[in-house]
């Protein structure tokens, strides 16, 4: 790979179409582009945006399942100065509306099978100017952008420039915006390549949502190191078979479609033993899982990663060796180590002062992969990121003398299930508007498939009477399915500190004892 410094992220690609054009870059539903073309069609979709009134600091937004037109945006609408904003497509409407409203996008990309959603919203989302339909039967971006003539005259755009924007939920229920600039994309590829190197035979498998740094972020590496790439429209069994026939191996895959693959027999176990590499990360993978997945593919290097929207996707990895090593069989319940250009420190999160080696705090982290910050929330950027540039990450743990970091527990309460980052906060302020619960507390229990699912304990109000099944309704009606709980329990009192804090810790306590994994 030639030196790749900060720039913008169209460099990489012009980068690959002066230097390969006429060889396979990307494929999507059976349409394959050679790197000239594709560079092409993101020029006339730059051109497209332009014509539109897109510049300098705008965003649009771009809400489907997979869809390579999405990355395209992305690219495009970076090459403008301007940023894709590309929201989680599951999200309940009024979720939704928030995010579309919160970001201000000027022109919205709506999957076909997604736009009667978004057309009931239209009212609402008065800074959008133009929607556009892609795929299906009645797309309209391929008409938008086949008659334009291919951006020549690019304008001039730092690296420091907002390029996508995706949302990571908070503690306040509200999710918020993380900007990532095209120097934050740039260190990320350059610091995960320098310890997992592409070869001239790896084929990129993108089957993770773009909604999520394990989509987009992985795409971009891919194309920064000049990668084939091979794009599935969902990360299920079909689609990613279908790409392993086509040819793809490596990929960047969440725990449980692991787990979905060795319970899918043989044949299935088979096909997957053509991955060279499988990244794993988003979710805890149960020890046992792992063992399993080790066994089955013995010629598979498996990488685990820990990262963060905020840092631009990986900060940490559990590099193959470490897999197979009997000698460090402990440091299989770590995330690894921190990642060239990533620095760690361990800090008790009360006195702001580093802890000793092996002592649980908060795990800070520095780094050109980190946000400048949340879309429009300074307060919030002030929380999270000091003067100095760390990152408070929100998640305890601990590292041993080499480095090798495990993780904890979550300061902010997050349940991280099927690799979704679900926040406990968010649906508690569900729950405790229905007239039957006094008080509410969410956490995260143990799930052999997801790694975690949701649990809410709840409080009555006096002679109410309510059953298990009315109230998980009652949240499927209001948030996106993977953030309802699946269990319930009712308690006559929760359990508090001094200070009437809810000890969370406590509730969650017979549920993650005596697992190797704290978190698993």
């Amino acid at each position: 790979m030639s030196d790749a410094t900060a720039g913008i992220i169209f460099d990489r690609l012009e980068h690959w179409a002066t230097v390969k054009p006429d060889q396979a870059a990307m494929t999507f539903q059976g349409t394959e582009y050679t790197w000239a073309q594709w560079r092409d069609r993101i020029l006339r979709i730059a051109a497209a945006l332009a014509e539109s009134g897109i510049g300098a600091g705008d965003t649009v937004a771009f809400v489907d399942k997979n869809h390579l037109s999405c990355l395209e945006v992305t690219y495009a609408a970076s090459l403008l100065g301007a940023a894709n904003v590309i929201p989680n497509w599951r999200l309940s409407g009024e979720e939704l509306d928030y995010v579309l409203a919160d970001c201000g996008a000027r022109i919205l990309f709506v999957g076909s099978e997604l736009l009667p959603q978004i057309v009931a919203m239209r009212d609402r989302l008065t800074a959008v100017e133009s929607i556009f339909a892609v795929g299906g039967e009645h797309d309209e971006f391929e008409p938008w952008i086949d008659e334009v003539t291919p951006l020549h005259s690019r304008p001039e755009v730092s690296p420091d420039a907002t390029a996508l924007v995706l949302y990571s939920s908070g503690t306040t229920g509200r999710p918020k915006g993380v900007q990532l600039t095209h120097r934050n994309l740039f260190a990320h590829s350059n610091n995960v390549l320098e310890i997992l190197p592409a070869h001239e035979d790896h084929r990129f498998l993108i089957a993770m949502p773009m909604f999520h740094v394990g989509g987009t972020c992985y795409a971009i590496m891919a194309i920064h190191t000049g990668g084939r790439c091979y794009f599935t429209r969902e990360a299920d069994g079909p689609s990613i078979f279908a790409g392993l026939a086509a040819g793809a191996n490596i990929a960047f895959l969440v725990p449980p479609v692991i787990a979905g693959v060795l319970a899918a027999g043989e044949q299935a176990v088979a096909a997957f033993k053509a991955f060279k590499r499988i990244t794993y990360g988003a979710a805890p993978m149960p020890l046992p899982l792992l063992r399993a997945a080790l066994a089955a593919w013995p010629d598979t290097e498996f990488v685990q990663v820990y990262g963060m929207t905020e840092m631009a996707g990986v900060i940490t990895a559990l590099m193959p060796d470490v897999h197979r090593d009997e000698s460090q069989v402990e440091r299989m319940a770590s995330a690894g180590t921190a990642i060239p250009g990533v620095e760690m420190r361990v800090v008790d999160p009360v006195t702001l002062e580093d802890v000793p080696t092996g002592t649980t705090g908060e795990l800070w982290w520095r780094s050109e992969q980190c946000t400048p910050g949340y879309l429009g929330k300074p307060e919030a950027t002030a929380e999270t990121i000091t003067a100095d540039g760390w990152l408070r990450s929100g998640d305890m743990g601990r590292a041993d003398s080499d480095g090798f970091v495990f993780i904890e527990d979550r300061l902010k309460d997050m349940i991280i299930t099927g690799g979704e980052n679900v926040y406990s906060p968010e649906i508690e302020r569900v729950l405790v508007e229905h007239p039957a619960i006094a008080e509410v507390a969410v956490i995260g229990v143990p799930d052999d498939r997801w790694g975690e699912t949701v649990k809410a304990v709840v409080v009555l109000t006096a002679e109410a009477q309510i059953d298990e099944a009315e109230l998980i309704t009652y949240t499927q009606e209001r948030l996106a399915k993977f953030k309802c709980p699946t269990s319930i329990d009712v308690v006559e009192i929760l359990p508090r500190n001094p200070t009437g804090k809810i000890l969370k810790r406590d509730l969650r306590k017979p549920y993650w004892d005596n697992r190797e994994h704290k978190l698993v």
